[in-house]
């Protein structure tokens, strides 16, 4: 049973959406969401609506952890002090960036699955591995991709903005995996807490991804969720101290796909 602040999503107990602005319509699953033919201008539009929305949920997140874990250790919460700062700075960049292509806040449904999960799990140990280390991680793989997408349609603008923002990303990673190793070598039962994190992203995730075939509310026939793995962002995932057995095994998982012909190649091997 849901208590307040919680809700029930398919017999999980996740943290109930954060406050938005009226104008928004927060949706649940990604075929809610509106994802349109890509070289649109729709599609560029709803791509830089949709990341401005989840800069506005990494910032929650991150003010969620001040608030709620207090005897972190100092430095961890300087961390996430600067954390919410590069991410308010982002949501500033998008929105300027959304009005000058025409667009407005609230154009586009919006999703919060990120901060539902993460802000409903207990330990911050297990917040970090979920937000910084996996959602933000993942997140470092599609923004390069779509960086690059842009600046191959001519969006030289919207290319500068993603590419500096992942340079702020790559921080927000690197920290959370140098305090993750920190808080497990002082207390082993943090790595029960983290196995508990990843395993909730997984059976949620499995409850509400998309289907193959499934329609969204553009009637735009979506790609099933098993099959729209981003490109690997082998470079900077190194920079965000990933080591190379992980690397590999996120290869593993995608397919061996990568932005860099030659890191899929020595992958492969």
């Amino acid at each position: 049973m849901s208590t307040i602040g919680y809700v029930d999503v398919e017999g999980f107990r996740l943290r109930a959406d954060p406050a938005r602005d009226d104008c928004f319509k927060v949706v649940l699953r990604d075929a809610d969401m509106h994802e349109y033919p890509e070289g649109t201008e729709l599609a560029a539009r709803e791509t830089v609506h949709r990341h401005m929305s989840n800069e506005i949920t990494s910032l929650d997140i991150a003010a969620q952890c001040l608030v709620e874990f207090p005897d972190a250790p100092w430095e961890l919460r300087l961390e996430l002090a600067r954390q919410c700062w590069d991410e308010a700075r982002h949501v500033q960049v998008l929105y300027r960036r959304l009005l000058e292509m025409g667009g407005h806040k609230g154009e586009f449904p919006i999703a919060t699955f990120e901060w539902m999960i993460t802000s409903a799990l207990d330990s911050i140990v297990a917040r970090l591995a979920t937000q910084n280390r996996t959602f933000e991680a993942g997140a470092m793989d599609v923004v390069k991709s779509l960086a690059r997408g842009f600046r191959s349609g001519g969006d030289e603008e919207t290319s500068a903005v993603l590419e500096g923002i992942l340079a702020d990303e790559i921080q927000h990673v690197r920290f959370a995996n140098r305090w993750i190793k920190r808080l497990a070598q002082q207390d082993r039962r943090s790595l029960m807490q983290m196995a508990k994190a990843v395993r909730l992203i997984a059976d949620v995730n499995g409850k509400l991804a998309v289907r193959k075939g499934e329609v969204n509310a553009v009637g735009k026939e979506l790609t099933a969720a098993e099959e729209n793995v981003p490109a690997v962002n082998i470079e900077d995932r190194k920079l965000a101290e990933f080591s190379d057995e992980e690397i590999h095994e996120i290869l593993r998982q995608a397919g061996f796909r990568s932005l860099v012909e030659d890191d899929r190649a020595e992958a492969s091997v």
